[in-house]
């Protein structure tokens, strides 16, 4: 199957951006990266290392047809990517869009709803990052620490994405059973889970099922076992709440297009998967 649409790239970040991106060859980061791109199926491990420049990357979103990338920073004690950085990539390409990273534990709440405001309104970003089960210390995603970020984000209708998955120091942070409470305490807050909570896959579907404001992004974990489920669920109630990303540097471009359109969704249902929930989060025209 081929598909000649529109697609937004609901997560995408630049080799050059850092590290722990693959951005040095020789480094423990790039080994790292190389590692991961193995791990869930890349068939080539140095497939980023055309985005060493902004050209080269911008080129790879362009070649492999997708019409939108969302960047996303980062804000963690471990590892920090600003959203001046993020802003500087994304302002000269129409392919780019920019998704601002705030870390209220680090920073504090008037800090960081002062970014939010910064970064939203003066630089144009047009959604908010947070990863509570990174921070120092890991909590869940409705820690307290957390609650007057996504209550900014639903009063100025930003989306809220909120970083999940495998990797985060404790995988009980990554159980959604805080995202539905989320979801039932701010219900006109548009909530994107980023990694789709894996591997908590029929856990965040049923949180899904109960709460319509909250979206799923799978991305690269997708294709791990038990993800399958995410298919299954988008081809019955969740077309209009699951949404496309490659999590490039970590899975090539091209090859995780090609791949998704051969996990069996309902050919009806890519439209929505591919940009329309993207355009309707995200407020985007592509």
């Amino acid at each position: 199957m081929s598909y000649k649409k529109e697609i937004i790239d609901l997560r995408s970040r630049p080799a050059f951006l850092g590290e722990f991106y693959g951005s040095t060859p020789g480094t423990a980061g790039y080994e790292a990266a190389k590692w991961l791109n193995r791990r869930v199926g890349s068939k080539n491990d140095e497939h980023f290392r055309r985005s060493f420049t902004l050209d080269g990357f911008v080129d790879d979103i362009k070649e492999s047809g997708i019409t939108k990338a969302v960047v996303v920073g980062r804000d963690t004690p471990s590892l920090t990517v600003s959203n001046d950085v993020i802003y500087d990539v994304v302002k000269n390409h129409k392919e780019l869009a920019g998704i601002a990273s705030v870390d209220p534990q680090t920073h504090g709440f008037k800090a960081t709803l002062d970014e939010i405001e910064r970064s939203t309104k003066q630089l144009g970003l047009i959604g908010v990052n947070v990863e509570p089960g990174f921070g120092n210390p890991p909590v869940h995603a409705d820690d307290r620490d957390f609650l007057e970020v996504y209550d900014a984000c639903e009063k100025l209708d930003l989306p809220i994405f909120i970083m999940s998955g495998p990797t985060t120091p404790n995988l009980e942070h990554t159980n959604p059973v805080a995202i539905g409470r989320i979801a039932r305490d701010f219900p006109n807050l548009k909530i994107v889970v980023y990694h789709g909570s894996y591997p908590f896959v029929n856990e965040i579907i049923g949180v899904a099922f109960r709460y319509e404001n909250v979206n799923i992004v799978p991305d690269m974990y997708l294709f791990q076992p038990g993800s399958k489920l995410f298919v299954e669920a988008a081809n019955s109630f969740l077309n209009e709440q699951l949404l496309f990303a490659t999590s490039y540097p970590f899975r090539p471009m091209k090859q995780t297009i090609d791949d998704f359109l051969d996990l069996g969704f309902k050919e009806e249902i890519l439209d929505n998967l591919f940009h329309r929930n993207a355009q309707r989060v995200l407020k985007l025209d592509v």
